[in-house]
């Protein structure tokens, strides 16, 4: 069947790997090739783990017939049979299509959302709570970019978060982030409702994107805000503007203009990658009904609601209780697992559904 020359095609594959790996003619392809071989192996294991299940289960099945092996082996013959399945899924999930973004870096960006001021102390919360949970994953958390409200808020985060899988994780976060709970500011304790919005954006690197020189109108100015003299001297600000997408970046958290040169142009290019993703996932899925992992920030993806201690991802219809957890990145992963498993799965029947 298709499936299974499929897998052989692969096994096969894998193997001519190992061997042109241990070929000295091959030395200088030795990286190329072991790239590929590394990116089969999870295929294999799967492959290797289920077609051995399966010729054990012939196995047992024939030991069924021999009156002194029957107990043992119809005992093992049912406990095999329930494992066979979960062992197939496995290997048809590492034969989904890989985003080539997902074990690179991340570029996050919280906006205040309605609601005033309560909406920008919520994004100052969800700062810090994916600031907790980077640092429970051993990631590295830099914000590149942060403007700060009077009363303790943020109107706008840039962070750049860098480690293994990170935009893998991250990119079911994009989207609408609304809460409920009485504002610090509200003397009858009412509840009131805001929101923030979070954009999670693949870090681009120097070969996911090329952008030409002569595209780019950059201005510089003096920084306004904190900085004490040293912003009235120099024009360390920066304005980036790519002419044909009309994309703007403004810098001026550093005080060296290189610098927020620097930062300007990694967010730039992240926010054409992503616009780039996102018109290719459009013409790719234009039936898609779920909005898991698509970015959409125009959808509420997610409550967060104190008085009644809960958090609700309305994409996978799923809530915690104890939201302290949540926001203190602790309990995130069993969302985000969620997430990942219904994209799976969707990815999986949409697969199958083509084949």
């Amino acid at each position: 069947m298709a499936f299974e020359a499929h897998i052989d095609t692969i096994l096969n594959r894998h193997r001519e790997l190992g061997s042109l790996m241990a070929d000295p003619a091959q030395a200088g392809n030795f990286m190329k090739l072991s790239k590929e071989y590394a990116g089969l192996q999870p295929v294999v294991d799967a492959a290797q783990a289920y077609q051995g299940a399966l010729k054990e289960f012939s196995e047992l099945e024939a030991l069924m017939n021999d009156p002194d092996m029957k107990d043992i082996a119809t005992q093992e013959y049912y406990a095999l049979k329930e494992k066979i399945p979960a062992l197939e899924e496995a290997l048809h999930l590492t034969l989904l299509p890989k985003d080539a973004a997902d074990e690179g870096n991340a570029i996050l960006e919280i906006r205040a959302g309605t609601g005033g001021d309560e909406a920008g102390l919520f994004a100052a919360d969800l700062l810090r709570m994916y600031k907790a949970y980077a640092a429970l994953r051993g990631w590295r958390f830099d914000i590149m970019d942060l403007s700060e409200s009077d009363v303790g808020g943020i109107k706008e985060g840039i962070v750049s978060v860098e480690g293994a899988g990170v935009f893998a994780r991250l990119k079911f976060e994009s989207g609408v982030h609304r809460v409920q709970r009485v504002p610090q500011t509200e003397t009858q304790g009412r509840v009131h409702t805001s929101a923030a919005t979070v954009a999670v954006l693949p870090e681009a690197q120097e070969a996911d994107i090329e952008i030409n020189a002569n595209d780019l109108r950059i201005d510089t100015y003096r920084a306004s805000g904190a900085g004490g003299q040293h912003v009235n001297r120099t024009d360390s600000a920066i304005r980036i503007t790519h002419i044909p997408t009309n994309t703007v970046v403004a810098m001026q958290e550093e005080r060296s203009q290189h610098k927020n040169r620097a930062k300007a142009m990694a967010i730039l290019k992240s926010r054409i990658l992503a616009a780039q993703r996102e018109k290719l996932d459009s013409e790719r899925a234009a039936d898609r009904k779920s909005q898991v992992g698509s970015g959409d920030r125009s959808e509420r993806i997610r409550t967060y609601n104190f008085p009644q201690g809960r958090v609700t991802d309305h994409r996978v219809d799923l809530t915690l209780h104890g939201i302290d957890r949540v926001m203190n990145g602790q309990d995130l992963d069993k969302i985000i697992d969620a997430l990942i498993r219904e994209d799976q799965a969707e990815r999986m029947a949409t697969l199958q559904g083509g084949a």
